[in-house]
């Protein structure tokens, strides 16, 4: 039997420059440029703040995990959940009179299925019974 290799290890991220991965890199990669872009737009004072809340979100985003899975992802997930409604109703067409008059109607008697079984010949069941004895071995068929 050939034996295979079993890939180990499938979640781990590749490290691309030290101990950065391809999706840290990019996003940190992202952040210089913003910083950039608001140190030609912005006095230095304006630029400082700036610089100091977009190194902050995009530091989390590239490293920051919750429940071993990265912020991002977590974002997304929460953003979803919110999204959706806490409480789900039913969109009911009847009054609650009207349910109350369906509840006290006696329900329909069930209806009274007759299962007919054919009978099994003697010749059919001796046939069986030497195919289960012999396991398989004996067949009628051929």
């Amino acid at each position: 039997m050939p034996r295979y290799v079993v890939p180990q290890f499938i979640d781990a991220e590749d490290k691309i420059l030290g101990p950065l991965t391809t999706r840290q890199f990019l996003i940190m990669l992202v952040t210089a440029f913003l910083m950039f872009i608001e140190y030609k737009a912005f006095d230095f004072g304006l630029f400082i703040f700036g610089a100091v809340f977009t190194f902050a979100i995009g530091g989390t985003l590239a490293f920051f995990k919750v429940n071993g899975q990265p912020v991002h992802f977590f974002i997304l997930n929460l953003i979803q959940t919110l999204r959706r409604p806490g409480l789900r109703t039913w969109d009911k067409d009847f009054t609650d009179a009207e349910l109350r008059e369906l509840l006290k109607a006696p329900p329909p008697p069930p209806k009274k299925v007759r299962v007919i079984k054919t009978p099994i010949e003697a010749s059919r069941l001796a046939e069986l019974s030497l195919t289960v004895n012999t396991g398989g071995v004996y067949n009628a068929d051929e």
